[in-house]
């Protein structure tokens, strides 16, 4: 299985139109392309100006094939108008010859992931899609430990997580510059907040954190002896999404 993520920044007048259209246009697309799985559009919860539109494929190369086929390049043309614009400026000549500036529209990013752990048997969440939330945990990894976490996240991981109340889904991905996504599908926000205040997550986390980079196990052990927090580019991070919209194809 693949991950591939879209993220734009919405204008924040025109989140309900993005979503009617992703709802109306870019979903019936998705479904009718083939090996897409899932799509979503999901909104975070610290950056409400911030949605990214995640999508499952049977591989990569159904993926490129969408990509390549034109209708991404189509259907970004259609969230154009509800995107914000860049912090840059275009200058160019009206029509009477006149330099005028023009904002630049804010280019969406693009990644991709390799799926290395998934929820086995368990299949993606078919209804109430728009009232899940998503959980996304991300972390720089030691280029020998790739495979390593995804057989502790297969067989240490993914069966506490089925176990833990209104978890849905969960799999593991794997990008480049050795960044690996934990990604995990809730019935509700509530439900995520009671497993990480429970004390789970840092218990699971403690069981791979070895592989993460040298930087971050420099990070633990200055921790560890000292009351100060240090942060570095290769820290762990949790983020929030809210569902807005969504369908599985399976």
């Amino acid at each position: 299985m693949f991950m591939r993520l879209v993220q734009v920044r919405v204008k924040p007048e025109t989140s309900a139109e993005l979503s009617r259209l992703y709802n109306e246009k870019i979903i019936p697309a998705l479904q009718q392309t083939t090996g897409c799985l899932y799509a979503s559009l999901i909104q975070s919860i610290d950056h409400p100006d911030e949605s990214i539109s995640l999508t499952l494929w049977d591989s990569p190369e159904h993926a490129e094939a969408y990509e390549q086929s034109g209708i991404f390049q189509r259907l970004m043309l259609e969230t154009a108008p509800y995107l914000s614009d860049s912090s840059e400026w275009k200058i160019q000549l009206s029509k009477d010859l006149t330099l005028e500036y023009v904002p630049v529209p804010e280019e969406p990013i693009v990644k991709s992931y390799k799926v290395t752990a998934t929820a086995g048997n368990r299949t993606l969440p078919t209804e109430h899609i728009n009232r899940l939330y998503v959980r996304i945990v991300s972390a720089r990894i030691q280029p020998d430990k790739i495979e390593e976490l995804a057989q502790l996240y297969a067989s240490e991981i993914l069966p506490v997580l089925r176990a833990v109340p209104g978890c849905r889904y969960a799999f593991l991905t794997e990008g480049v510059e050795n960044e690996a996504m934990s990604i995990s599908i809730w019935n509700t926000k509530q439900d995520a907040d009671a497993y990480e205040a429970s004390g789970l997550f840092d218990r699971l986390t403690k069981k791979v954190q070895h592989t993460f980079t040298d930087v971050y196990q420099w990070k633990m052990a200055v921790e560890k002896h000292s009351s100060s927090q240090v942060s570095t580019s290769d820290d762990l991070t949790v983020q929030g999404y809210n569902v807005i919209t969504g369908k599985s194809f399976r």
